[in-house]
């Protein structure tokens, strides 16, 4: 039972004084814990975070922002839709449309990148630079992310049946190997990258026609509803997380390290280079760091329908994404391309 404490004679009266105090009194702004689910484990996706917690960015927010990492056996999307924590973030945009598809409320605020880094690894021996050099060939692909090569092989009307597919894990081993002819990873997986000993072929999944968002933020509809003001003042943090990333790059994987210090400092810097380049583009320099394109987002839905891959029918475009809390911080987002 929770216990009930009585306030009388002057406990009651500077209560009931305080609560007199116009908004902005002389009482402190308390700081609210806000827990940011991840889709996986913390990594350089995670820049602008550490960028604005160690800035104190969030903290002029009145915000103490705790990183949730996620994992394989981790549904961060069920979490957050419970209301167990307050904001979620995915590798890419699809799960919310799919999530959104089973009635799941919860609604995409802001991307963290502009473009996907999702890319199609091969090497010399066996280029493949674009769709069609993968007939007849042998694609090492993870199993959640087989539905991103048959969205790609049907873009490009080539059947599945001529593409070998090998189910692998996060390593790029089978390459090296000969077990495949490509893999798949992002482009700032660069410890990774270099395992493989030599420059690689790169065949990007936007650069194929397939134009999906990565690192997507979320939350519930109820969450976006009560609570805007915490949204807004997470994302203008974050915004200035990331705008101090692209000035200060060094600076900002220092902090990363300082955060994680398992992560070897040259290999982050190299992928966070890599990294700041999807954030900024044209479109962040019109409408700031997060913005996204409600067409790019529309275009994934129908090419998901058309992939039969919404078991209860396609989301409408409303009940996937919001631009509330991005109209909110227009003038507080740094718009940079």
């Amino acid at each position: 039972m929770r216990r009930r404490t009585l306030l009388t004679g002057s406990a009651a009266t500077a209560v009931a004084a305080a609560n007199l105090l116009p908004s902005g009194g002389f009482a402190q702004a308390k700081t609210q814990t806000v827990n940011l689910q991840l889709g996986w484990l913390a990594s350089n996706n995670n820049i602008g975070e550490i960028a604005a917690k160690h800035m104190g960015y969030f903290e002029e927010e009145k915000l103490n922002v705790v990183i949730q990492p996620g994992g394989p056996s981790i549904d961060g999307v069920a979490i957050v839709a419970s209301g167990r924590h307050e904001i979620g973030q995915v590798s890419s945009s699809p799960s919310l449309m799919l999530a959104a598809s089973q009635k799941i409320p919860v609604k995409c605020f802001a991307t963290v990148l502009q473009q996907h880094p999702y890319t199609f690894f091969s090497l010399e021996k066996k280029p493949i630079r674009k769709p069609q050099d993968m007939v007849g060939k042998k694609i090492g692909i993870q199993a959640t992310g087989k539905i991103l090569l048959s969205a790609l092989l049907k873009k490009h009307n080539i059947p599945e049946k001529d593409v070998e597919v090998v189910v692998i894990g996060s390593d790029f081993a089978p390459l090296l190997t000969g077990q495949t002819d490509a893999v798949t990873g992002w482009l700032t997986s660069t410890t990774a990258i270099k395992g493989l000993g030599q420059p690689p072929v790169t065949l990007r999944l936007w650069d194929a026609g397939v134009q999906l968002y990565a690192l997507p933020l979320y939350a519930t509809r109820d969450t976006l509803e009560k609570k805007p003001a915490m949204l807004a003042g997470f994302l203008r943090g974050l915004a200035r997380g990331y705008e101090y990333t692209q000035k200060n790059p060094e600076k900002a994987v220092d902090l990363l390290v300082k955060e994680y210090p398992n992560f070897k400092r040259a290999d982050e810097l190299e992928g966070v280079k890599v990294l700041l380049s999807f954030a900024f583009n044209d479109n962040t320099k019109a409408n700031g760091w997060g913005a996204f394109d409600p067409k790019v987002w529309q275009d994934q839905i129908t090419l998901y329908d058309e992939l039969k891959q919404f078991t209860a029918g396609a989301p409408k475009l409303d009940d996937v994404i919001t631009t509330s809390i991005l109209d909110a911080t227009k003038d507080a987002r740094a718009k940079i391309g």
